[in-house]
């Protein structure tokens, strides 16, 4: 492992302006912690540039497959690093909010380890059927392809948005591919083929059966052993800190976990994830992001109106006195 010396590192220091402008108090952790590491092996690289990037040639002809886990957390530059990082800072802190830190830190793993292996398959495709191999060598590092599948994870969860794509509205539903051909186009250097394995993997999580086998593995893991109240930390439709109002953030929360398993039927209230955030938002708007009258702050996500406690209440009442 070698220090990086590169010029005035103003990247860096654009990124570190960034992050204590936003305040550390309000990144999650886990955000925090994958972009500390991110700046770390960039100034303290765990591998050379060319022996930490992935390719059809090295990773699988050659069987480097530790590649796999070192391209994402390698960048070229100072400003590579810094538009990823500064990218990452916003998803990161919107989706762990929602997600939970102990979903979110598998989540980004399984991206991870998935971008570059849909990388290798598209590559080494484009290879047969171009019979070129240049495909096969081109080394691709950063991570820019797991950004991609984090932003169709964004959009999943937020649609029906418009997005502005150099000055012109785009639908959240589209915008990831209208962003792969630009940056293409604009920057020619970046790996269009990394980019759309990020696209594919954040589909396969949202269209596809990738949420699936991964709930899944994380209920073997925790009943083997674990505290089944963990389960409760990998849901993908977690408690969301994202305040509707004013596009800003609440402070980062978590409940205390005497709460956790206690109050879950009266949170969600036996919605679908999709009606929760409809009720949130419909919830965020009617507030303005007002505390309740008792002086309590409103809790994250959505909450039952104040007719349905009520008419809870009462059903309540009556079942006891018929008892």
């Amino acid at each position: 492992m070698r220090n990086r010396h590169r010029g005035s590192h103003l990247g860096l220091m654009l990124l570190a302006s960034q992050v204590f402008q936003m305040g550390l108090d309000h990144i999650p952790p886990v955000t925090l912690a994958v972009l500390g590491l991110n700046v770390y092996l960039y100034l303290f690289p765990a591998a050379p540039l060319m022996q930490a990037c992935v390719s059809v040639q090295q990773a699988y002809w050659f069987k480097d497959w530790r590649r796999l886990l070192l391209s994402p957390l390698h960048h070229a530059d100072d400003w590579h690093l810094y538009f990823n990082m500064a990218s990452f800072l916003w998803k990161g802190t919107k989706l762990e909010r929602r997600l939970g830190g102990p979903w979110f830190l598998y989540l980004l793993s399984v991206f991870s380890l998935l971008t570059g292996l849909v990388y290798l398959v598209l590559e080494a495709l484009l290879t047969e059927l171009t019979q070129d191999q240049s495909y096969s060598m081109a080394c691709a590092v950063g991570f820019s392809g797991v950004l991609f599948a984090l932003k169709v994870l964004g959009n999943h969860y937020h649609p029906g948005g418009v997005s502005s794509v150099m000055g012109f509205p785009v639908s959240n539903r589209y915008v990831s591919w209208v962003e792969l051909v630009l940056i293409h186009i604009t920057s020619p250097g970046t790996s269009f083929v990394g980019h759309l394995a990020g696209i594919l993997v954040g589909l396969l999580y949202t269209a596809g059966p990738l949420k699936a086998i991964m709930k899944r593995c994380a209920g073997f893991v925790t009943s083997n052993g674990h505290n089944s109240r963990s389960n409760a930390y990998y849901s993908s439709s977690g408690s969301s800190g994202y305040s509707g109002t004013g596009g800003g953030y609440s402070g980062y929360h978590q409940s205390p976990p005497d709460h956790t398993t206690s109050r879950t039927p009266s949170y969600t209230g036996g919605l679908t994830e999709e009606e929760q955030i409809e009720a949130a938002i419909r919830n965020s708007l009617n507030h303005g992001g007002q505390t309740s009258q008792r002086g309590a702050p409103p809790p994250y996500g959505f909450r039952l109106s104040e007719e349905a406690t009520a008419e809870d209440i009462r059903l309540r009442r009556l079942r006891r006195f018929d008892s």
